[in-house]
């Protein structure tokens, strides 16, 4: 079975945006997600990106857009990068969708097509929604926030990706 880490996109990988990020012009890579990502390729971790984007069914842009920000990601990053799952749907606007996080299908669909062992396995994003997908399918979770809450919502909080990588790593 294979160890992996689920990442979130948006504000774990990327800059976020108030008014999505869906060109590649407005793709900004955090500082330390290359080398973090390549660490935890090298640790033996694939590296699956699950990610909702609402704006596909807001019709704000297209999945050729997601798929263009993705490639350049990949590249950006190495191609270390073993798969993207994205959710298009909006309960508002399209459909409700089990893909959608907090929802945890798009989780469970990779742990079948990669044998992910979940007990091995760890989810890294910056929203409660993240944590609650990642609890679902029974991986430990690392919150990415720079405000620290009362009440941790993840199983691990880190300021970055890359201080995530080092959690994951020494607890391994």
């Amino acid at each position: 079975m294979n160890k992996c880490v689920f990442l979130d996109r948006d504000g774990v990988l990327n800059e976020d945006r108030i008014d999505y990020v869906y060109r590649v012009e407005d793709f900004n890579i955090l500082p330390g997600v290359p080398e973090g990502l390549k660490k935890l390729k090298e640790a033996g971790y694939l590296l699956i990106v699950v990610t909702n984007q609402a704006g596909i069914a807001k019709g704000l842009y297209t999945r050729e857009d997601v798929a263009k920000c993705h490639t350049y990601l990949q590249e950006a990053c190495g191609n270390v990068i073993d798969a993207f799952y994205y959710c298009p749907h909006h309960p508002d606007y399209t459909s409700r969708s089990l893909r959608r996080k907090p929802d945890s299908l798009m989780l469970e669909k990779a742990i079948a097509r990669y044998n992910i062992d979940v007990s091995q396995s760890w989810m890294f994003g910056d929203a409660p929604r993240d944590m609650h997908a990642g609890k679902r399918v029974g991986v430990r979770t690392v919150h990415i926030t720079h405000h620290r809450p009362e009440m941790p919502v993840g199983d691990q909080q880190a300021g970055d990706l890359l201080e995530a990588t080092r959690y994951v790593l020494e607890a391994a």
